[in-house]
């Protein structure tokens, strides 16, 4: 990584996206924002600024070098972190978004009429996806891959299709993990294979484990490309 007082700011998205469908209703999931928000906590402690792009939550975190930049919809989420991803060096995408949103949001209020009620719904921005298109070899993204079954090559699957660095495993079998929990239990697998396991420990002793392993990761990345920039130099 670079010198302490170059360092590049952090990107972290965190919480759900609720997607609208009339001025009442929307779609969501059960995500409470603990885990991306331990993560921004633990780079604040080791001396970066954070930008966090946080969905809707009930939680709060204030630091000198934090900026929180709220937002509802999944659309909100990506154009918030375009004006900064050109900015970090690492970025952590920890928001659960909602992968599709109606088609039509209506104006008004729907009535209720009838047994049975249909809603279109089309595919959402793919927010680590996007970014993978455009991260330069200097920068480090870390995703996370929240799976039911199949779960290392569903977790190995979206590390290559969204070119992300290292993806963060989490399995809805593991009792105490996963949404709402103030515990998680996660695999990190960067794009070398390696996977490492931790046991179940709180959201702010994983935010820290994360945290660590995408600065290490950074770390090698910085080394590596600058040692290929002085070959060149020579």
């Amino acid at each position: 990584m670079p010198k302490e007082k170059d360092k590049r700011p952090v990107l972290i998205t965190a919480g759900p996206t609720r997607e609208a469908i009339d001025p009442v209703r929307y779609l969501t999931n059960h995500s409470s924002g603990k885990m991306g928000y331990a993560i921004a906590e633990a780079f604040l402690d080791k001396g970066f600024e954070v930008v966090l792009v946080s969905g809707p939550v009930g939680l709060s975190l204030t630091h000198k070098d934090l900026t929180i930049i709220d937002v509802i919809s999944a659309d909100e989420m990506y154009n918030a972190c375009r004006a900064y991803f050109p900015l970090v060096q690492i970025a952590v995408f920890a928001a659960a978004v909602a992968d599709y949103k109606p088609a039509e949001v209506r104006r008004q209020k729907m009535k209720k009429s009838g047994n049975e009620f249909s809603l279109q719904l089309v595919k959402n921005v793919d927010i680590a996806l996007e970014f993978g298109k455009v991260k330069q070899k200097e920068q480090v993204s870390v995703g996370f891959a929240l799976e039911t079954n199949d779960e290392e090559q569903n977790a190995l699957k979206k590390l290559f299709t969204k070119n992300l660095d290292m993806v963060i495993l989490n399995s809805v079998q593991d009792k105490g993990a996963t949404f709402g929990y103030d515990t998680n239990k996660i695999t990190m697998i960067n794009r070398d294979f390696v996977g490492r396991t931790f046991p179940l420990k709180s959201k702010k002793e994983v935010g820290k484990d994360i945290a660590d392993a995408a600065i290490s990761y950074a770390s090698k990345q910085y080394a590596l490309n600058k040692n290929h920039h002085d070959l060149h130099t020579i």
